[in-house]
């Protein structure tokens, strides 16, 4: 039995950012680094798609 893809509306990702936004300010400036990698490899784990993740992070590169 294949999982359909699910994505988030507008509401889901603006809890997802303010999640984000809280554990980045938990982390501390000096721990953030280290916590956005945990957090993109365990996302990654759970994507189960190394190209996926390869274009997300070019996406994510985009205009910084």
């Amino acid at each position: 039995m294949s999982q359909t893809p699910t994505t988030l509306d507008i509401n889901g990702l603006e809890a997802v950012y303010d999640r984000l936004a809280q554990a980045i300010d938990t982390a501390g400036e000096t721990r953030t680094s280290l916590f956005l990698v945990k957090l993109a490899l365990l996302n990654a784990r759970e994507l189960g798609d190394a190209e996926l993740f390869a274009r997300h992070v070019e996406q994510a590169l985009q205009d910084l």
